[in-house]
């Protein structure tokens, strides 16, 4: 595992976009094959699509040959309501990019069967040839995607329900009432995540402060499943000072030496 530390939400994000568009770029040079980007919601990623943005208008990166997956949408939330998951990826990234649209997949959250719609996800991913490079955020009690605490490190994608402190921390998104919130929701599993190439997570500010210390220095446990990244061979979170600030010294010291190192 990496963890680059950046002074703020600002430069973490530029650097995650930049990464991205790097892995998109490398990939393209070797290969014709599609890039495979899985992607979040929620208000962590939004800087780093907006310099993906940046970087696509002004002419240095296309998403013309790359497929994406989303990690999860609400159940039975319409999909033109603007909290859906569908829509906060097309107001801050799709609309915007010159991706062709069937090469976006994302849960639907209305299907007939929900557990068939999962199943045909994974099923998806592994015809794509899997994901190069997932790219994701952590809740503050540690969860990632919708894998709440106490999830299997071995799930797959699945119908979750949500705990009470999601459902709190996402109520801003509704009104800041917490009734509005749909109490469940499709998420790819532990092992969805960990089965990319790649995995790039993003944390900022303090309120991560205290899951970024559990999943980098605790032990790997279903209680914080972003621990699970440790077991990872190409894991990086990215995260602000603010976010950093439960960590020992020594490891905050550790990881920005090995960052200047490889420069």
């Amino acid at each position: 595992m990496k963890v680059i530390i950046r002074d703020n939400q600002h430069e973490a994000s530029l650097w995650a976009a930049h990464h991205i568009a790097d892995a998109i770029k490398a990939k393209a040079a070797v290969t014709d094959k599609p890039f495979v980007l899985g992607l979040a919601t929620g208000s962590t990623p939004i800087e780093t699509y907006a310099e993906l943005i940046r970087m696509y208008k002004a002419g240095e990166i296309s998403f013309k040959n790359v497929v994406t997956f989303n990690m999860d949408e609400y159940v039975a939330l319409p999909v033109e309501h603007p909290e859906s998951y569908h829509s906060f990826m097309y107001k801050y990234l799709f609309d915007h990019i010159d991706i062709p649209r069937e090469n976006i997949h994302i849960l639907d959250g209305n299907a007939k069967d929900l557990q068939a719609e999962c199943d045909a996800y994974e099923k998806a991913i592994a015809a794509a040839g899997g994901v190069d490079l997932f790219l994701g955020g952590v809740g503050e009690d540690g969860h990632l995607a919708f894998n709440e605490p106490f999830s299997s490190l071995q799930s797959r994608t699945r119908v979750m329900t949500l705990t009470y402190d999601t459902l709190l921390v996402n109520s801003r998104f509704f009104d800041n009432d917490i009734n509005k919130v749909p109490k469940q929701a499709m998420s790819v599993g532990v092992a969805t995540v960990l089965d990319s190439k790649e995995v790039l997570i993003l944390a900022f500010g303090h309120k991560k402060a205290r899951a970024i210390q559990q999943a980098v220095e605790g032990p790997m446990t279903h209680v914080v499943t972003l621990s699970a990244l440790q077991n990872h061979p190409c894991g990086t979170i990215a995260i602000d000072e603010l976010a950093a600030g439960e960590l020992k010294v020594n490891t905050y010291k550790y990881f920005k030496q090995i960052e200047e190192a490889e420069k």
